[in-house]
């Protein structure tokens, strides 16, 4: 490469790498935001007493997967968004908002036909009928709060679309700001309310969506910016080819999304039988790596929007820059990150208990996921490239058969049988999910680099 030449790469390369920085961290403090708001109700319902805690746990873990879906489909609406806003296309946009609502108020709406079920759900589970009833109290609130959840996350969306990523960070700090003081006041019956307990932490959540959803709606409305794209000027009528266009989109990723979180949730579950040491050893580790995680996750969500943005612009040589710069965010801040972990894993676990035996567990865990964090931060960088490039179909089946044909039958395998040695427990799972996302960092990383070829090709054609 001669001297001409390395000079525009290098300046590409430092464009993106501030371009990611700028998008990535409102979104950084969003994700951190959120999964504190998640915290507080386990906390604070604790506080309140153990049944309200486990009612909490239990209803969270029932209403996640409906929200990662809802959220998984709004998703197929940023790169939509950000290659309109690269090709300068501002009439499109507002027909794509409204497809969007349209769908996932039609999803959050059959979800709530659901709620008769859940009690049939709930009678498989081993419960005591006090535990049982505020866990429904709890799932109904969140159920009717699904259409609210759709709407913030469709106008979230949109927003990021048009690399606006700050008043997400705002609105969801709003948001943790009045679920703490809700959580308490209806948790514990203040000012006159009823004492409600863990299903006030439902309630709590009922509200700030709604309220999220109000203030992200005010903002797009309100904002002179935005008004260009005419997203409040008329009705829009529900046009099946777009709609038809999102699903097609919007559904590898909720499966995507919700194929990694089940995979955890359901190792949780098989390590019951070694005692509820290892499954709290293994919640810590898990805990403490979900929180990491929104560090590339962050990074990876803002790549979708620049990779969406450039290929609109019809820069698609700069796509392969807007990448590396991700990865190399990506690495350079996991490499601070996991050197934390490895020197920090007892002091971390304590944060969590004050029991020796599960510290111990724990931190050795958390050696694990220091490793985990480098397939993780590879993979979610991959993964939002190819929803950037919309080549979603290729995101799912490469997530499917990574954790569900090779790192789960692998912590299985190692966790539970004694084909190499004694069962290992939480650690065999751990290896699983080492080996499952480095499949999947691979496999991402193979077809970002092919589909980066095929649009070099294209080019020069």
């Amino acid at each position: 490469m001669s001297m001409n030449q390395a000079a525009p790469a290098k300046g590409a390369f430092l464009v993106e790498i501030k371009k990611l920085a700028v998008l990535t961290w409102p979104l950084l403090i969003a994700q951190v935001t959120q999964t504190l708001m998640g915290v507080s109700d386990t906390v604070m319902a604790g506080r309140y007493s153990a049944m309200d805690m486990a009612a909490v746990a239990v209803g969270f873990g029932v209403t996640l997967p409906f929200l990662v879906f809802i959220q998984g489909l709004c998703l197929a609406l940023t790169p939509q968004i950000a290659r309109i806003h690269g090709a300068n296309k501002t009439s499109m946009a507002a027909d794509w908002v409204f497809q969007a609502l349209y769908l996932t108020l039609i999803v959050s709406i059959l979800v709530l036909l659901l709620m008769p079920l859940i009690p049939n759900v709930l009678n498989y589970l081993d419960m005591s009928a006090e535990l049982k009833s505020k866990t429904l109290d709890y799932i109904g609130y969140v159920f009717f709060s699904m259409p609210a959840f759709a709407v913030y996350q469709v106008f979230r969306n949109y927003c990021e679309g048009l690399s606006r990523t700050r008043p997400t960070m705002m609105i969801m700090f709003a948001g943790l700001i009045v679920n703490i003081p809700a959580n308490y006041m209806l948790i514990n019956g203040v000012g006159g309310l009823p004492e409600m307990g863990g299903p006030g932490c439902g309630l709590a959540t009922m509200l700030v969506f709604y309220i999220m959803a109000i203030a992200t709606v005010a903002y797009t409305m309100m904002k002179p910016e935005l008004k260009q794209y005419r997203v409040f000027h008329g009705f829009r009528r529900f046009k099946w080819q777009k709609i038809k266009q999102l699903i097609g989109l919007g559904i590898p990723i909720a499966f995507t999304l919700l194929a990694e979180v089940t995979l955890f949730a359901l190792a949780a579950l098989l390590l019951a039988p070694f005692g509820a040491n290892t499954v709290a050893a293994h919640q810590i580790a898990l805990n403490f790596s979900a929180l990491i995680f929104m560090l590339p996750l962050s990074i990876g969500m803002a790549v979708a929007i620049r990779i969406g943005f450039l290929m609109g612009e019809n820069k698609k040589h700069l796509t392969s820059y807007a990448y590396k710069s991700a990865l190399l965010l990506t690495f350079t801040t996991v490499g601070f990150t996991a050197t934390f972990t490895v020197l920090g894993a007892h002091f971390i676990a304590s944060l969590y208990t004050s029991n020796s035996s599960v510290i111990q567990m724990a931190a050795e865990l958390l050696l694990l996921a220091a490793v985990f964090q480098f397939s993780d931060c590879i993979q979610v960088v991959g993964a939002n490239s190819l929803r950037g490039y919309r080549d979603n179909k290729a995101m799912v089946i490469i997530s499917l058969f990574s954790y569900w044909c090779v790192g789960f039958p692998t912590a299985v395998v190692l966790g539970l049988t004694d084909w190499f040695g004694e069962p290992m427990a939480a650690k065999g799972f751990w290896f699983g999910f080492i080996v499952g996302l480095s499949t999947a960092a691979i496999l991402m990383t193979a077809r970002v680099l092919i589909i980066q070829r095929r649009l070099r090709i294209y080019s020069d054609a």
